[in-house]
This record gives structure tokens, C-alpha cells and sequence, in this order.
């Protein structure tokens, strides 16, 4: 099975970081996830956070640091989630595929119900 490169930010909005939940019409629906997408053909990974970011909820973001990539089997399909950590710089936030986001700090993120693949980068986040 062709494992599907993905990149997700862990976006800090001063000290609370945002996650965001799917809509019931996306795979793995109202899960929560840290935003992202796929890379496309002859993008950088750093290109592909900041433009994801901008296309799914219409802010500019900096980014900071790469952590451990996590490769997850789900039943249908396999994935290589890539996070960054990043800020907020500019633009007001806009849902544009998802269905709710929160701004929480790092314990409160424990009480979402959380995408599998994302749940190893969250521990990886929470220790930083």
C-alpha cells in the first residue's frame, strides 16, 4: 500500500495551540487533528504546512520546529504524518473544511478525541 506523505502543524496561539475537528464528510470524521494536508508533486514539506494552513483556515503561520513523523496504517489507507510546530502570525482564523476548532492549552488537548496518527505527536508535543 503507497503511504501517503501528510504534513500537521501544532499552531501556538500564544500559549494555547489549536486543534481542529473533521467534518462528518471527511474520513475519519469529527476527529480531531492538528491542521494539514498532503504534499503535492515537487513541494517542500515547510511549503505545504504554510500552504494547507492558509487553504484550510486562512492564517499565516511561522514555522518552528520538525518533530518525529509517525506512520499509521489506517484500514483504507496508510499515512506519513510530518508535524511542525509553528505560531500564529496574521489572518482571521476561518473553518474552511473543518467543522470546530478550540485554542487549549497542553493538558486540555488530552480531552479531545484524537485522530490515531496524531495522538503519537501530541505525546511528542506534550514533553516538549
Amino acid at each position: 500500500m503507497k503511504i501517503i506523505p501528510v504534513t500537521c502543524a501544532i499552531i501556538l496561539f500564544d500559549k494555547k495551540v489549536l486543534a481542529v475537528q473533521r467534518s462528518e464528510a471527511m474520513k475519519l470524521p469529527l476527529k480531531w487533528e492538528f491542521a494539514g494536508g498532503k504534499i503535492e508533486s515537487g513541494e517542500s514539506e515547510i511549503d505545504c504546512i504554510k500552504r494547507e494552513i492558509f487553504e484550510e483556515l486562512n492564517i499565516q503561520i511561522e514555522v518552528k520546529e520538525r518533530l518525529t513523523p509517525v506512520i499509521h496504517q489506517y484500514p483504507d489507507f496508510k499515512i506519513k504524518l510530518i508535524p511542525f510546530t509553528a505560531e500564529y502570525v496574521s489572518g482571521d482564523l476561518k473553518l474552511k473544511e473543518h467543522s470546530n476548532f478550540v485554542l487549549a492549552n497542553k493538558q486540555e488537548l488530552f480531552n479531545l478525541d484524537w485522530a490515531e496518527a496524531d495522538l503519537p505527536i501530541l505525546k511528542e508535543f506534550i514533553k516538549l
